[in-house]
């Protein structure tokens, strides 16, 4: 069997050992006799798995225990509502950094609950740089200020978070969670679609400080309030079971690599491999500004969208796959997950360097 270099946004590729061991697991896991895709979520080797799930991402992310981490299903997208539903609640105000789409459709699902204010935004030049901000910028009777910490279409990443005095920061930490360490005592909440660093899509991660809880609306669906899955563990209703388990293979696969100074290491080194190539290149040139680049997500282009077609499709057929960009900006992107191997990179990098010389 041939594995392509799959460089997806999302569902991304997973690692290797984790897909091995959930295939040798597939039909009994440990001794019980069934799939862990069969097993009740209210069985204690459910709760067995769940648990160990739960205390590896707090180690790994080092997260206090006066913060809450919750599964949830809905994906990121379902949070732009619980957000405002469940944090909008004292002023009925919120700040917004626009740095992409997904930091876009945040702000405008906010809006429909209370006053949504866009701080700064970097629409100016398609998303390719993160706007300086400053303490000033922020309303103090904001209830909270959200950020996308790192912008999986534009290629952009917070290397300095903004100072928000008082007001608790919010960040979607969907395509860069677990990429590197990040200090969980800055923010109010994170949150994360898992498919394209932590496991297959069906469960969203949610880490929230406890002071945050308590205050929905009133009209907040059951569902949609924190304070449900909180005190029932995340078990108010079944929980995406499989994905859970998954990310729990993802966390032990993370510690076995060092935890995550050693994947800021790797992920650096991987990047930086394809950076330089694109900083050098005389066909192929980076849209992002150097300071704000994502270790995670690299667009790039030819300038010509005849040339970009032609390279999808060569590097489809050499076995580079999804590296095409997002509808929204054409191009190319290059998302270079924790599970993608420096070689998938440095074999990129090569077609790329052969495509460039047949080209120019």
């Amino acid at each position: 069997m041939a594995r392509v270099y799959n460089f997806s946004a999302g569902p991304s590729m997973l690692p290797e050992e984790v897909l091995k061991t959930a295939a040798d697991e597939m039909l009994e896991f440990g001794t019980s006799g069934q799939s862990v895709m069969e097993m009740s979520h209210r069985s204690k080797e459910y709760q067995a798995i769940f648990d160990e799930t739960e205390a590896n991402l707090r180690e790994v992310m080092n997260i206090p225990d006066n913060y809450k981490v919750l599964f949830l299903q809905g994906g990121a997208s379902t949070q732009f509502a619980m957000i405002p539903l469940n944090l909008m609640n004292k002023n009925k105000k919120a700040d917004f950094i626009i740095t992409g789409q997904w930091a876009n459709k945040a702000y405008k699902e906010a809006a429909r609950y209370g006053e949504a204010r866009a701080v700064a935004s970097s629409a100016d030049k398609t998303y390719s740089y993160i706007p300086k901000t400053t303490a000033a910028d922020f309303d103090p009777e904001a209830d909270f200020v959200h950020i996308c910490m790192n912008n999986t279409i534009y290629g952009t990443k917070y290397k300095e978070l903004p100072d928000t005095g008082n007001v608790p920061l919010v960040a979607d930490i969907s395509s860069c969670i677990l990429s590197e360490p990040v200090d969980v005592t800055k923010f109010g909440m994170l949150y994360a679609g898992a498919q394209k660093n932590v496991a297959p899509a069906g469960v969203t991660i949610v880490i929230i400080r406890e002071d945050l809880l308590g205050n929905a609306m009133d009209f907040t669906p059951t569902m949609l309030n924190y304070v449900t899955h909180a005190e029932n563990g995340s078990m108010f209703n079944t929980p995406p079971c499989y994905a859970i388990y998954v990310a729990g293979l993802t966390l032990k696969w993370i510690k076995k690599m060092g935890g995550l100074e050693a994947m800021k290491e790797y992920n650096e080194k991987k990047a930086a491999v394809l950076y330089d190539f694109l900083d050098n290149s005389k066909l192929f040139k980076g849209t992002v500004v150097p300071e704000d680049r994502s270790l995670m997500n690299v667009p790039f282009v030819t300038g010509n969208d005849e040339l970009d077609a032609k390279f999808v499709s060569e590097a489809k057929a050499a076995g580079f796959v999804n590296i095409k960009g997002h509808r929204s900006v054409g191009g190319m992107r290059a998302s270079i997950y924790n599970a993608m191997p420096i070689e998938g990179v440095e074999k990129l990098v090569e077609f790329m360097k052969k495509f460039e010389e047949e080209n120019l």
